[in-house]
């Protein structure tokens, strides 16, 4: 279902890294990426597509369009586990290994930086740039590693404002807003994702970005003890400690949330699209718009999925011409349709498909201010640092200047 520049290490800097979450492999120079990925680039033939179970049905059409256009370039959809540890398991062992089982892979956002760093990825230049102008620009960075596109977006998410107009009739611009409309209701007011999960990381950061904060800076240097970080993050646990987040929150993962709007125990949530047809589904009477932060528009993350190219690929053409014919406007708008986020911009602005899903845009504004959370070889170890710093806040057992102390140490030890 969101990950700026960081300060990078590669060849024979990255195999001295032991991280938790991946061994990195193919380190040497003579790694089968040292060439850029251009062995195979002229190649054509059939390709497997990789992509986790969960949200195949939205692909198969496209496949199936795809094979009736190709009859000597077929593509073979290999369905990954629905769990993303799961999913992202099976790639990393294959590409360890070499092989070239997956040549097109469905990457969560948050993978692309690691699997770049590995050079595991085809870069997208030269033979096989690609245009991404047309496309949600911050999608374009989450696919972006130390300045190089390696992966092409191909479905994204990002979160919206949920308000039961029965319990609060008016759109609040700031976060002020909510917290003074939030004095006015009974019972649970605001509820989002605190749960110690990636939820967290998604949330925490959302309030950093919206009160002008970074993670990290264009260095890979960790700025959580910036002024405006902290701001955010202050703002994030006073919410909580005031009653303005709802106290459920800290158990509460995108399900309970889901489950607390539309069953109407929450006058304003912070969740996915698509709670939308659910809160339809049950008869709540309510409205959406984008995250709102200290002066407006809030910053939402970003979720979906990235395509790459494996680099051990023997048919990179047809891969680099099939992650663009996902992106054509009529499979996108498919997408918009199955309430899968394009990531076309054009897509959100159809009025057709705007009368089908009127959330379209809030969505599109709430893409346009999101960013992708840190781009980094080292994620996992980073989203560790700021759950675990910012549920201590949240829980009162560290004030916000220890907990942005310790939370930089740990990203800067995760590097």
């Amino acid at each position: 279902m969101k990950l700026h520049a960081t300060r990078r290490r590669t060849g024979a800097a990255l195999c001295a890294i032991a991280l938790s979450a991946t061994t990195l492999a193919a380190c040497s120079s003579d790694s089968s990426g040292s060439n850029g990925g251009s062995e195979g680039a002229g190649e054509r033939g059939p390709i497997t597509f990789a992509m986790g179970r969960n949200d195949t049905d939205k692909l198969t059409p496209i496949i199936d369009a795809w094979n009736a256009e190709h009859p000597d370039e077929q593509v073979t959809l290999k369905e990954l586990a629905g769990e993303a540890d799961d999913q992202r398991d099976t790639l990393v062992q294959s590409l360890q290994a070499g092989n070239s089982d997956y040549d097109v892979m469905a990457l969560d956002v948050v993978w692309t930086a690691d699997f770049a760093a590995n050079q595991w990825l085809v870069p997208l230049e030269g033979d096989f740039a690609v245009d991404t102008s047309k496309l949600l620009q911050p999608t374009v960075e989450s696919a972006t590693y130390n300045g190089t596109l390696y992966a092409l977006p191909q479905n994204t998410n990002g979160q919206l404002l949920f308000r039961n107009v029965d319990k609060i009739d008016s759109k609040p611009d700031t976060f002020a807003d909510i917290t003074s409309a939030c004095e006015a209701v009974e019972g649970d007011c605001l509820t989002t994702q605190l749960k110690q999960y990636e939820g967290l990381t998604v949330n925490t950061v959302g309030f950093m970005n919206g009160w002008g904060g970074e993670v990290l800076d264009s260095n890979g240097e960790p700025t959580v003890e910036s002024d405006e970080a902290k701001a955010g993050l202050e703002a994030l646990v006073n919410a909580y400690k005031d009653g303005t987040i709802s106290k459920n929150s800290t158990s509460a993962t995108e399900e309970e949330t889901n489950i607390a709007f539309t069953e109407g125990t929450t006058a304003l949530a912070i969740n996915w699209p698509y709670m939308y047809a659910n809160a339809k589904e049950n008869g709540i009477n309510f409205e959406v718009q984008p995250l709102v932060g200290a002066d407006g528009v809030g910053t939402s993350t970003l979720g979906g999925y990235n395509n790459g190219i494996n680099v051990n690929s023997q048919h990179k053409a047809t891969a680099h011409d099939f992650i663009q014919f996902i992106i054509n406007e009529e499979n996108q708008r498919s997408f918009a349709e199955a309430s899968f986020p394009p990531v076309l911009a054009s897509v959100y602005d159809d009025p057709d498909l705007i009368e089908q899903q009127p959330y379209l845009p809030a969505l599109k504004e709430s893409l346009e201010n999101a960013k992708p959370r840190p781009v980094s070889p080292f994620y996992p170890a980073i989203s560790k640092a700021i759950q675990d710093n910012a549920y201590a806040a949240l829980n009162g057992n560290k004030n916000v200047d220890e907990a942005t102390k310790d939370m930089a140490a740990a990203i800067k030890q995760a590097q």
